[in-house]
């Protein structure tokens, strides 16, 4: 794609990463740069300095944190896990289905939302950023007041928050959350490219990677970061093979990142000065079988702050001399520089193949559909359908593929061709009348009812009011209620995603199918047999009795937007 008067979104475009590919971008001359900062003070900075440096490029600053929504993206992590009312908000917005409610008031949507860009680019270390969370020490925290509760036998007001602080950190749901979120917004707001820079977590090294967090090597913290950053890959992946999506690329370092700033001064961790102290040797803690994390010292202040040279790597960290010397040795992290990264971004947005991108690589490395499957296929069809007609059976669905729909949809299409056959006769049929014939079938034959509702699939009689199923049902999940209520727009819900539906309204849906079916056929020149066409007149056969899976795949592919783009 053309940079030059396009929208473009810098998720972290403070960072190291974010500043240089917005270096970059300026050379291209967009209409926009909306630079986006967890931090107002951060996303002022950048837009301040590309402006000092670039004359003519119109930047606009937006900040906040785009995990969570509206009311929490200005404040810190702690204050909002340690008050109850925002910890539930936080946690609900997570775990809850995804909603209206949820996508508009989410900070990312937002953003989206009111600068419409065409061009996203996400430097966001969202693995670290998910991750230094830090699931383990929430744990710790549950079991300690877990062991109090036990002696109490009652439950307590910290085991309560604590827990609801263990959920609020749980990677995989945040993640998951975030793409959801992300790729509704891009879709709503038609974003053409979105290009991710992510991480391998550990600087390209391996489980052997001396860099780690704790005594543990290497630590459940680290293995986190990767853990999340191969779960995003993955979901990308996926999002890069749905048909509507923005084009979908990941540029993936895996080294040591830098550099930002050389300078001397002070070293601060966390924004914050790290306070020098001493402890002579007089003043020293007797080791006598216990080490206290708190009260055993007898140092004391030295009234200033740690000073020396160091390399800003950004969001990475500071380094001294020695430790920058020895995490880009030869045989260590090494190191890329962020100006590479940001070029090879460029390269990708305007179409050129860096042979960087990751998600071009899992498309080509793994494993696709076959040639051999294909003809195979044939002989397993082949196979089953001369053992059902053998033991006069349909064979129709057990809901153990899932989901609930593609069960519905089979024992829609199966009854549908009990009672016409072909889908012509769909087509030509009274719908009054044919719906009346389709509950006689249901009410006349307990052996096909039985197994439709056996299976968890509920059969909505013509009335709509009438409901037979067996003791559990797939949909409405019960998800821990005992109840829940059923407005005409919840059965509506249900029915379309996992009810038999015998109702007028959806007999008419099926007939609207089956005549785009034949409209499809009928655009097939006569005489044609090239490969140009999938599914010829040869494949539908349209006067012959209904092949089911077929006319679910077909509403998978058209209704349901459910096709496959990469094979």
């Amino acid at each position: 794609m053309d940079i030059r008067n396009r929208k473009v979104l810098i998720l972290g475009g403070y960072g190291m990463v974010g500043m240089a590919v917005i270096r970059k971008l300026a050379e291209e001359m967009p209409a926009e740069l909306i630079v986006a900062s967890m931090w107002e003070d951060e996303a002022r900075a950048a837009v301040r300095q590309i402006k000092q440096e670039v004359d003519g490029v119109k930047c606009t600053p937006v900040w906040g944190n785009i995990f969570v929504r509206d009311s929490l993206k200005d404040l810190p992590r702690d204050e909002v896990l340690n008050n109850p009312q925002n910890r539930a908000r936080l946690i609900a917005d997570v775990m809850e289905p995804l909603n209206d409610e949820i996508m508009e008031h989410s900070t990312l949507h937002q953003i989206i939302s009111k600068h419409r860009p065409h061009i996203i680019i996400d430097s966001v270390n969202s693995a670290s950023g998910l991750a230094y969370q830090d699931i383990y020490y929430s744990y710790y925290m549950v079991s300690k007041e877990l062991a109090a509760a036990r002696q109490e036998t009652t439950l307590t007001e910290g085991l309560l928050a604590e827990a609801e602080k263990l959920m609020a950190t749980l990677y995989t749901p945040q993640i998951i959350r975030h793409i959801q979120i992300l790729y509704a917004s891009m879709i709503a707001n038609d974003t053409k490219v979105y290009i991710k820079i992510g991480t391998s977590g550990t600087g390209g090294m391996g489980l052997n990677i001396p860099y780690t967090h704790s005594e543990e090597k290497p630590s459940r913290v680290l293995l986190s970061k990767s853990a999340i950053a191969g779960a995003h890959t993955m979901l990308l992946f996926l999002m890069g093979r749905t048909p509507d999506a923005p084009i979908t690329k990941e540029i993936k370092p895996a080294a040591a990142l830098a550099w930002k700033t050389i300078d001397d001064g002070e070293i601060r961790t966390r924004g914050r000065p790290i306070e020098l102290v001493d402890c002579s040797p007089d003043e020293a803690v007797q080791l006598n079988g216990t080490f206290r994390f708190q009260d055993g010292g007898q140092w004391h202040s030295l009234g200033k702050n740690l000073e020396g040279v160091y390399v800003d790597t950004g969001e990475n960290g500071t380094f001294s001399l020695g430790e920058f010397e020895c995490i880009t040795t030869i045989g260590q992290m090494e190191y890329i520089t962020p100006e590479e990264i940001a070029t090879n971004v460029i390269l990708e947005i305007k179409g050129d193949n860096t042979g960087s991108d990751i998600i071009n690589a899992l498309d080509n490395a793994i494993m696709s559909p076959t040639y051999r499957a294909g003809s195979m296929r044939e002989q397993a069809l082949q196979r089953m359908r001369t053992l059902a007609a053998k033991h006069g059976e349909s064979s129709v669905a057990f809901e153990l593929l899932g989901p609930p729909r593609l069960s519905k949809l089979l024992h829609e299409a199966d009854l549908l061709r009990q009672v016409c056959g072909s889908i012509r006769a769909i087509v030509e049929a009274d719908v009054q009348q044919l719906t009346r014939d389709l509950e006689t079938r249901i009410t006349e034959h307990p052996d096909v009812r039985s197994k439709i509702i056996s299976i968890g699939i509920p059969i909505l009689m013509t009335d709509g009011q009438r409901l037979l199923r067996g003791p559990h049902v797939e949909i409405p999940s019960p998800i821990g209620r005992t109840e829940t209520p059923a407005t005409p727009s919840d059965i509506d819900a249900w029915a379309n995603a996992g009810w038999v539906d015998l109702r007028e309204s959806n007999v008419a849906k099926w007939q609207h199918r089956a005549r785009a079916i034949l409209e499809e056929t009928a655009r097939i020149p006569a005489g044609e047999t090239s490969s140009r066409f999938e599914h010829d007149v040869t494949y539908w056969s349209v006067d012959e009795p209904l092949n089911v899976g077929k006319a679910a795949a077909w509403i998978f592919v058209h209704e349901d937007k459910g096709l496959r783009v990469k094979r």
